[in-house]
Order: structure tokens, then C-alpha cells, then sequence
């Protein structure tokens, strides 16, 4: 029996992906373990490997590559050799055969195409909500996903079709709009309620109504792109942590010459040594590891009406890429050292970039750091990464003049730095976060101290 592939669900929320290519082709040879295709999923790029043996098919109406795909949908099959290739509508075992209802003569649903036409819509729950906000009614739409399931690209066709006026225009000055192209959607829309003659249409043409002759728009105008599926789940996540979150964020000016010069000399050792030298990230994870283990509250996560305190600290780092914002996982950074996280950190940004995490590096962080120093910042406002309880934002590093003695008069340039931290006010309040960020200043300020545990 043929071996089906279909589309995987790499993550609980993933409800399609994008086919970004195939790595063997139709008639190829394949083997257990090797890559089949890339699928790009809510944050990942991810390579598909083969489960079974054999020649791989791709059927005629197998899914183009480039195209966002529902997941579940069969892409393709592995034949064992010499095995017959599957004949076009073959049902998919424990579903129903896929027809399209203008292929089949009338009255021609029997059995279990029957008790399909008898159920109940389907629609996915990305549709549902995307419905919901829009208010489009979605009980009578045809669906156009697969067993005629209900997505997103239905909702958004019919709230289009919503959007367009009315034209009620008679057939001899619908072929004279098409001669003197006239736009009669836009002079329907300067006439609502009116139905549209060819004196109409040839008084518009006449007058050169704006709104009858359309104007392209100047080369280089506009460019419109639709939002892949990382770009969703990004805008998604974010709308998430500002609208179900109570953010409050405290900002403070922290003293990081102490911090520079442990950089530097880092940087000195890595010349003698070769080793990697940690970058202000990987020293900021570190001190703010150790200062969590010492208030655990800003480590914390909701569950339901449950507060999840881990002992461990698993800082996310957010990093920009060609595909959006990541945030990869430093795992256990508070038993690390920082030669260590900076092993590790490397590691995460480089595949980051190059869209080869694993999904297991994507999830999982228990406080997010997000540094914007390198573009110029210096402080902006976080917003909390669910399911976490506050994120760091940190900005640039900037010799100042500073009043180090005010008594007497005393001024100094130092290396200062702002330190902004966004909490969930419904899990912790001012004032253990405020506490948390002072001893994190602390640390910043003389960061030799968490050597001491």
C-alpha cells in the first residue's frame, strides 16, 4: 500500500504551512531518514524527512510549491518498487474521498460523500476567528479547503465581495463600458441604487469622471505582500502579550563601565586563548540568570489560574532574521558560564538566521531579553513574550558625564546604560519587579558579584 506525506503540524497552534520546496523530486529514489521537503511552519523552517522506503509520486493535484497548505493535506506518496501509482480521488484511509461537487453528476453522492454533504460546515479555527473579527457570516460560504473545510483565504474572499458595491447596469452599457473603459464598479458607486444606462456610461467616459476612468497608480507605489506564516504568528503573539497581559514597565539608568571593562578583558583572553568572547548578551543573560534565581516571581508563568514558578532559567534572546523576529532558547543559563552561554548563543543565532532551529529551541523560555543597543536605542518598551511574566529590553551602551561625588563636585564619564522591564502586573507586582531590577542593576554595576553565587 502506497506510503502517504502530508502536510506535518509542527507546533499545537500551526494550522498550515508553507511548501517551500522539495528536496526529492517526483520518480526519485528515497530512503528512511532522508529529507523529502522544507515546510515553513509558525517559526521554523523545517526539513521533513522520510519514514518509509521507495519511489516518491507527487499526484497532479498535489499542492504547488510556494503555496500555504492546511495541515494534513496529502502532498505526495512513496511507492514501493514496482507498486501502482494511486488513481486520482483514491481516499485517504479513516477519510473520505476529496471530489470536487461540480465534477459529479447531480444526484451521483452516495455513501460516504452522502453523509458528508449531511454534516454539519466545517471550518478551522484560524477561519473562525479571522470571521469573528471581521463579522463575516461563514454558514453560508463554499468552502475551498480540502472535504470542503472552511479556511482563512474563503473569509477573507467573501468580506471582499461584501466590500463591492452593487451594480445593476444593463447589457448594452456593460459592452460600452468594456469600449470606452469605463470602471463601472466606480460609477456604480457614485450612482448607488441607480441602474446604470449607456447614456450613463458614455456621459462618464464624456466628463472623464474620475471615478469612471481608472488611474494606475505611479510605478513603485505600493507593493503588497501577504503575510507568511511567520509574520502571522508574530502579529498574533504580539496582539496576545499586549491584550491578555496587565504590561507595566520600569525603566532605570544602570552604570556598565564595570561591565565594559569585564568585556574587554574577556576580549583580551580570547586573543591569547582563541576562545569565542562573549558578546554584552551573553554577559547580560548570565547576570540576569543570577538574579532570578535570587526572585524567582519575574520567573514565572500562568497555566490556567495556576502560577508556575521554574527553578531553572531558560532566557529566550530575540533575534532579528530575514524571516521576522525569533526568539531561540539559551536552556539552563543559570548553570552555565558565560563562556558557555556564549557557546551556546552563537550556536542558536547562526541557525536562527539561516531558518534551521528546531522547534525545540524555539519554545520553552522562562524570561526573554530583547537588546535593540547596535540600531542607536536607548530604552524602549518590551512586550511580554507569552506564557512568561516580563521581558528585559535593553539599549545601547553610551560614555556620559556623571556625577559620581556630589558633595564634592566631583564628575566622571561612565559607560551608561537603560535597562527596561515589561511585567505582567496580574502575576507580580511593583514592587518585587522593581526589586528584581535593582538587584539586576547591581549586578551590571559591579558584575563580578555573581561570582560569589
Amino acid at each position: 500500500m502506497p506510503a502517504e506525506v502530508a502536510m506535518p503540524r509542527l507546533g499545537w497552534t500551526m494550522e498550515e504551512g508553507l511548501l517551500v520546496s522539495w528536496v526529492k523530486q517526483d520518480g526519485e529514489s528515497v530512503q528512511p531518514g532522508e529529507i523529502l521537503f522544507t515546510v515553513e511552519g509558525d517559526k521554523a523552517l523545517v526539513e521533513v524527512e522520510a519514514f518509509d522506503a521507495g519511489v516518491l509520486y507527487l499526484p497532479p493535484d498535489s499542492p504547488p510549491v510556494g503555496s500555504t497548505v492546511l495541515v494534513g493535506t496529502l502532498l505526495a506518496y512513496i511507492l514501493a518498487p514496482g507498486e501502482a501509482k494511486p488513481t486520482a480521488g483514491s481516499a485517504r484511509p479513516g477519510t473520505e474521498p476529496s471530489v470536487s461537487p461540480s465534477s459529479a453528476p447531480a444526484g451521483a453522492l452516495t455513501g460516504p460523500l452522502a453523509q458528508l454533504a449531511k454534516r454539519p460546515l466545517a471550518i478551522s479555527p484560524r477561519a473562525r476567528r479571522i470571521a469573528a473579527a471581521l463579522g463575516v457570516g461563514w454558514q453560508a460560504l463554499t468552502g475551498s479547503g480540502r472535504t470542503g473545510r472552511i479556511v482563512e483565504r474563503d473569509i477573507r474572499d467573501a468580506l471582499t465581495r461584501a466590500a463591492a458595491p452593487e451594480v445593476r447596469i444593463s447589457p448594452v452599457a456593460r459592452k460600452r463600458a468594456a469600449e470606452l473603459g469605463v470602471d463601472i464598479e466606480r460609477l456604480a458607486a457614485d450612482r448607488p441604487g441607480k441602474r446604470l444606462t449607456r447614456e450613463d456610461v458614455e456621459q462618464a467616459a464624456a466628463l472623464a469622471v474620475p471615478a469612471a476612468v481608472p488611474t494606475p497608480p505611479p510605478a513603485g507605489a505600493e507593493r503588497r505582500e501577504i503575510l507568511g506564516p511567520v509574520r502571522r504568528v508574530i502579529a498574533e503573539r504580539m496582539l496576545a502579550g499586549t491584550q491578555t497581559t496587565a504590561p507595566v514597565t520600569l525603566t532605570t539608568e544602570v552604570d556598565a563601565t564595570e561591565l565594559v571593562r569585564l568585556r574587554q578583558q574577556l576580549k583580551d583572553d580570547g586573543a591569547i586563548t582563541g576562545q569565542r568572547v562573549p558578546t554584552y548578551n551573553d554577559l547580560l543573560a548570565r547576570l540576569t540568570a543570577q538574579a532570578l534565581s535570587e526572585h524567582p516571581m519575574l520567573n514565572a508563568r500562568l497555566e490556567g489560574d495556576t502560577l508556575v514558578y521554574s527553578e531553572a532559567v531558560h532566557v529566550g534572546l530575540a533575534v532579528d532574521t530575514e524571516r521576522g523576529l525569533l526568539v531561540p532558547v539559551v536552556r539552563d543559563v543559570q548553570a552555565k558560564s558565560v563562556r558557555q552561554v556564549a557557546q551556546a548563543t552563537a550556536a542558536l543565532i547562526e541557525r536562527a538566521r539561516a531558518g534551521r532551529l528546531g522547534l525545540d529551541e524555539l519554545h520553552g523560555s522562562t524570561f526573554t531579553i530583547s537588546n535593540l543597543g547596535m540600531y542607536a536605542i536607548d530604552a524602549f518598551t518590551p512586550i511580554i513574550n507569552l506564557p512568561e511574566c516580563a521581558v528585559l529590553g535593553v539599549g545601547r551602551i553610551v560614555p556620559k558625564q556623571i556625577v559620581v561625588d556630589a558633595a564634592a563636585e566631583r564628575v566622571a564619564i561612565r559607560q551608561m546604560l537603560f535597562l527596561s522591564l515589561t511585567f505582567d502586573h496580574r502575576l507580580v507586582d511593583g514592587a518585587p519587579a522593581a526589586r528584581f531590577l535593582q538587584r539586576l542593576k547591581r549586578f551590571v554595576e559591579a558584575p563580578y558579584l555573581w561570582l560569589a553565587g
